[in-house]
């Protein structure tokens, strides 16, 4: 293709996201006409296929500078996902197909929800680590079913997020070979020049990290085809440093960091385009030689896909082509769940269900931030990412979690992640990306109150549980026990749109009674009852068995008393109105015991018995001595 139909593919990228922004009255075209350029070779390197975003081996896309939403709607109209012209005048507005930032399963093509700077740079390294593990199973040494590449266009906020830092570490240690991260260095941030605030050596940075580094100017089409080309064949994960200029094109705004969210205004945008022998009186406007051109991706992805199913079928893949249907298929049957007979920690009982989950189920795998001993998740005998199921994450929390959501998403995969509850602060961000989302990841966390004892307030979570029970679509669980694990994970594998996190404790915790009304797998059931009781007591996790014990006490003073679990808050609340009334009965007075901040309580109860402060250093029993949760201290409140 000649530079100069290039240059006029590039053209209208620019000027459909001009358009775009000041429709909108908001938007950030600076990012959008910098990679303008970029783009264009990029769509002459990326496989994928219109026809069918959900083609295994297509190449992903990552756009972790989500705010450049002119380019990415430009993109994906042009190259034909299904957005009209209405969509791209319809930016930003309530209820269209082309939100703010980008979201998954919103828009058709778009791989992964971005927008918080660095995110995308982890699902990046996320979803090429999926794809070295599903190639490890299904590819052999003479034919290989999984193959693609995974891009990722960042800037230098994503970079200067250290997030980054974590994954890009990742992503080298493992030798991520088909990740390539294009960094668009136009040396603009909001507040001005990037060396207000930045002056380290990228090259240095990611030399260090063990990534091949390669530099273009962003404007140049041969010195980008050829960086592309280069990083396709390398060996090692790959950045691109590509010089640009923001809102390349814009004239006296390019280069400008007034150019980087907010429109260019109409008058600017019409001289822009006459500059370039674009019609100034057209907004929204493509010359057919352009989308033409553009629309090329889908015969090439719809062959290129075609070509991929008869290489199946040809080739001697057989072994492969059953690991990859297993992959794709799991049997949710073959689950030998355990029966615990004994008082247990629950993070000891919820190992013991995640390894009876994983030899029944090939694609499920995951990892800890380095505390695996802890947290129990170690899969036994299965190996180490990528032929095994062990992922050593490091001491990297947001990136494992961000890393974990692209693993989720890549297709055939059910991963979880694994930390200490009181440091799911460090991956907030990425949880609740997972909510937003509606990706199926499990987060293990363990260690789950002031039981944690001598590590002290530090390691002790007060406020977190709270935190998660407020986050939409987001199910945290808390088991009592061992039967509670289970029926938490028996019903978590079946949400397939929404995040679960797992609470466990780090003490043992005694078996529970059997259910009276209502079952655990509806977020909260009946546990104990009294004839004519006059309290509820409400409690999860390790308070349950406190709440039974003050029960008894209850019964002792000639007081009767019913014991509510509700192991998932989240999904009690939503059940039905009569199903909440037959576990809470409404003329009782009602008492929630949680030994953390506990506020959400108040939906139900009358009076929250909860931490009112961080905990302190001391042996588990006498923390919960000290901050109240006893059987007399309690019952004495509630007399």
């Amino acid at each position: 293709m000649s530079n100069e139909m290039r240059h006029k593919m590039a053209n209208s990228i620019r000027f459909l996201a001009a358009d775009m922004i000041q429709a909108a009255s908001s938007g950030h075209p600076g990012v959008s006409m910098g990679l303008a350029d970029v783009a264009v070779i990029l769509s002459e390197h990326l496989n994928h296929n219109p026809k069918n975003p959900h083609w295994l081996n297509r190449d992903r896309l990552v756009f972790s500078g989500g705010h450049a939403t002119g380019l990415i709607y430009s993109l994906y109209y042009l190259w034909g996902y299904g957005l009209e012209i209405d969509d791209l005048k319809n930016f930003r507005q309530l209820g269209s197909k082309t939100p703010g930032h980008p979201e998954y399963g919103h828009t058709t093509g778009i791989e992964i929800t971005t927008g918080p700077l660095g995110q995308g740079v982890a699902n990046a390294v996320g979803f090429s680590m999926a794809s070295k593990f599903v190639g490890a199973q299904v590819n052999s040494q003479t034919a290989a079913l999984i193959d693609h590449h995974v891009y990722c266009l960042c800037g230098d906020g994503d970079l200067e997020e250290g997030i980054s830092y974590e994954a890009c570490s990742i992503a080298g240690h493992n030798k991520l070979d088909n990740l390539i991260l294009i960094y668009d260095s136009n040396r603009i941030t909001i507040e001005g020049a990037t060396d207000l605030s930045i002056s380290e050596n990228i090259r240095m940075r990611f030399e260090s990290q063990e990534w091949d580094v390669l530099e273009c100017d962003g404007h140049d089409y041969e010195a980008i085809d050829a960086s592309l080309t280069t990083a396709k064949a390398n060996k090692k994960p790959t950045i691109i440093i590509a010089n640009t200029v923001i809102a390349k094109g814009a004239l006296k705004l390019e280069g400008s960091h007034h150019a980087h969210g907010a429109p260019l205004g109409s008058d600017v945008i019409a001289q822009a385009k006459a500059a370039c022998g674009f019609d100034a009186t057209k907004s929204f406007h493509v010359d057919e030689d352009v989308l033409v051109r553009f629309r090329c991706a889908i015969e090439k992805g719809d062959l290129l896909e075609r070509e991929w199913i008869h290489r199946q079928k040809t080739l001697p893949l057989i072994e492969q082509n059953e690991a990859l249907s297993a992959l794709l298929n799991p049997d949710f049957s073959r689950i030998d769940y355990p029966i615990f007979d004994k008082a247990d920690a629950t993070r000891n009982t919820n190992g013991k269900i995640m390894n009876a989950i994983a030899r029944a189920l090939p694609n499920f795998l995951g990892g800890s931030a380095d505390l695996a001993p802890s947290n129990k998740t170690n899969l036994n005998d299965m190996g180490v990412f990528p032929k095994g199921r062990n992922i050593y994450f490091g001491i990297r929390e947001h990136a494992m979690a961000s890393i974990v959501n692209a693993m989720a998403l890549y297709g055939p995969l059910m991963p979880f992640s694994a930390t200490f509850f009181v440091f799911s602060d460090y991956l907030k961000p990425a949880a609740r990306i997972a909510a937003l989302a509606g990706i199926q990841q499990f987060f293990v966390w363990t260690h789950d109150s002031i039981g944690v004892g001598e590590d002290g307030p530090t390691h002790q979570p007060i406020e977190q549980l709270s935190q998660f029970r407020a986050l939409p679509n987001f199910y945290v669980w808390r088991p009592a026990d061992g039967a509670e694990n289970v029926l938490a994970w028996k019903t978590a594998l079946t949400m397939r749109q929404s995040p679960s996190a797992f609470v466990c404790s780090r003490q043992n915790l005694a078996l529970l009674p059997q259910a009276i009304i209502g079952d655990a797998s509806k977020g909260g059931y009946l546990l104990a009852q009294d004839e004519n009781a006059t309290l509820t007591l409400m409690a999860s996790g390790s308070e349950v068995e406190l709440a039974l014990k003050i029960k008894i006490a209850l019964n002792a003073q000639g007081l009767s008393a019913n014991v509510v679990s509700v192991p998932c808050f989240d999904l009690f609340i939503e059940q039905e109105k009569s199903y909440i009334d037959s576990i809470i009965l409404s003329n009782t007075k009602k008492v929630a015991i949680e030994a953390a901040r506990g506020l959400e309580w108040y939906k139900f109860a009358d009076e929250v018995i909860a931490m009112e402060s961080f905990g302190a250093s001391a042996p588990a029993e006498q923390l919960f001595e000290k901050f109240g949760f006893t059987v007399e201290s309690i019952l004495e409140k509630i007399l």
